[in-house]
């Protein structure tokens, strides 16, 4: 059975709505630039099989991400020079 285009999709959205739930920056960052980078790289692919292949393995790493993620939650990190601040959370 071949993957819809609007399962590939909700996959899509899947992963990087779990990549922005880790705390530490690096690890955000780098989870959100290689889903869209593999999703970038295949958006073209036509075989039926192959599409079904990277379906199946995006399954796999969203399973992970999303186990890594909930670790990642149990740890606090301070904020790199990098991260903007949150300036509502600022008391006066």
């Amino acid at each position: 059975m071949a993957a819809s285009r609007t399962h590939i999709l909700s996959l899509y959205r899947q992963l990087i709505k779990n990549s922005k739930r880790f705390t530490d920056y690096n690890f955000r960052e780098y989870f959100l630039r290689k889903s869209r980078t593999e999703f970038k790289q295949n958006m073209l692919q036509n075989d039926p099989t192959k599409i079904n292949e990277l379906v199946t393995h995006a399954t796999g790493e969203l399973a992970v991400l999303k186990r890594q993620a909930i670790v990642s939650q149990l740890y606090t990190f301070d904020k790199t020079v990098v991260e903007p601040l949150n300036h509502n959370n600022k008391k006066h």
